[in-house]
């Protein structure tokens, strides 16, 4: 098991967000957190990366429990973090960008460099000398998740990769992330678009709440009708 999240409370000041939260990752798996707004997955996401200290529970990551750590130093373990902002430094180029990021990776596989990156991601090597402001809104993702792939992680944590754009710029984001899973790179998304999910993660969990209210597969979530009803449904 790569990620265990073990009931987990979080808080901002007095505000009780994380209730209790669970949930695993295998390594290989890509695996989606679905809800609506407000309900904690983003919270979830920092309280695993250590932006959010839980104020209790546990969060193993490769068997260490990680709760509490800086996030710098998770990071060092080998877990890479994808804000919902992207964050990208708009006056830098992609190739600046992408430097900035770089990190020695942890295991014994390939590591990622900018020719691997490149490779991977065509439209960033097409567009290597323009400024991250003068990037459209995927390739803009795109740049963020190939920075993280830079630091050379087994575990990425993704928030909302598809939120805001164009619905052919949706299919190029899932592609991208298709191919860093099959790279070796195991993923952890926030999603609130379910037929986005669908067509790419194996295993979801559902949030209402501050609390995960299902887990199960692509067969278990299509068969949980009162789930997407209640949980996901606008």
């Amino acid at each position: 098991m790569l990620l265990q999240v073990d009931d987990i409370h979080s808080y901002y000041d007095k505000s009780h967000i994380l209730h209790g939260v669970t949930l695993e990752i295998k390594s290989g798996e890509m695996v989606c957190l679905l809800g609506r707004n407000g309900v904690g997955k983003s919270t979830t996401l920092k309280s695993i990366m250590g932006v959010v200290t839980p104020r209790s529970g546990k969060v193993l990551f490769k068997g260490a429990d990680v709760a509490g750590k800086p996030p710098f130093a998770i990071a060092r373990l080998g877990m890479g973090f994808v804000p919902e902002e992207r964050r990208i430094f708009k006056s830098l180029t992609v190739n600046e960008n992408l430097q900035i990021g770089i990190k020695k990776g942890i295991g014994s596989g390939p590591q990622w460099n900018l020719e691997r990156i490149y490779e991977a991601f065509p439209r960033l090597k097409e567009r290597y000398k323009n400024k991250g402001a003068h990037l459209s809104g995927g390739e803009q993702q795109m740049l963020t998740v190939a920075r993280t792939l830079m630091g050379n992680p087994e575990l990425i944590l993704i928030d909302e990769p598809t939120e805001g754009l164009a619905p052919l710029i949706v299919k190029d984001v899932l592609d991208m992330l298709a191919h860093v899973l099959e790279s070796g790179v195991s993923i952890l998304m926030v999603e609130q678009n379910f037929k986005a999910a669908i067509k790419v993660a194996s295993r979801f969990y559902v949030m209402g709440k501050g609390k995960i209210v299902f887990e199960g597969d692509k067969d278990a979530l299509h068969a949980a009708e009162d789930i997407r009803k209640t949980y996901l449904e606008v």
